[in-house]
């Protein structure tokens, strides 16, 4: 459920975290899950369905956005642009960025953008859950993007073992050396809470990082 308290802005669940009032309904679950799945579509693979213009970084109008879905779909016609805003804002991963009155997904895409993350204070190692398939074949040739336009790391070795069980119960895990990595040329970007982003990691940047020594 999302609500917004008063005093403390935007939140998911019966009460605000900070001062325990139920604050003003804003959405349901399934509607809360329902214009989630939605904006992640139109904001990282396909902007054309609701007619987005999208410039080079990814970004949309908001307002443009909730007028293509008002329009196709009348069930929404109580939508209005804090509502895009608060579901952005308490994103738990921060997959979302706000910037006046446009928004972008910051991961995930793919489309070809010029999205220009920050790239300062990156972690000195990051991880990548592969599958024991696949982790052979990615420590001995490196990691390169499949489905996506990037290389998808995580901050911890516990979000990558939880992104990679999306995939498979038992991820292989696998160590970056960031800090190795970025000397050598490679440019990694932060987009998320968890999520850093980088168009390939060459083989000798990588380990298989095994969970008793993350404990």
């Amino acid at each position: 459920m999302l609500r917004e308290c008063g005093e403390h802005g935007y939140f998911r669940g019966e009460i605000c975290p900070v001062c325990g009032e139920p604050g003003k309904f804003l959405m349901n679950e399934q509607e809360l899950d329902q214009l989630g799945r939605t904006l992640a579509g139109a904001l990282r693979h396909f902007p054309e369905r609701f007619g987005l213009d999208m410039d080079e970084q990814g970004f949309v109008s908001i307002r443009e956005f909730i007028n293509a879905l008002r329009n196709s779909n009348r069930r929404y016609h109580w939508l209005r642009p804090h509502h895009i805003i608060a579901i952005i804002e308490t994103d738990p991963k921060g997959r979302y960025q706000i910037s006046n009155d446009m928004m972008r997904a910051t991961y995930g895409h793919s489309l070809d953008l010029d999205l220009r993350l920050p790239t300062e204070d990156i972690p000195e190692r990051l991880y990548y859950p592969a599958t024991p398939e696949e982790a052979d074949i990615i420590l001995e040739t490196g990691l390169r993007p499949s489905d996506r336009k990037m290389v998808h790391l995580s901050k911890t070795f516990q979000d990558a073992l939880s992104a990679g069980r999306v995939r498979v119960e038992n991820p292989v895990i696998l160590e970056v050396d960031t800090a190795a990595a970025i000397e050598a040329g490679n440019v990694i970007s932060k987009a998320g809470k968890t999520v850093f982003l980088v168009r390939e990691i060459p083989p000798e940047f990588l380990s298989r990082k095994e969970e008793e020594e993350d404990l």
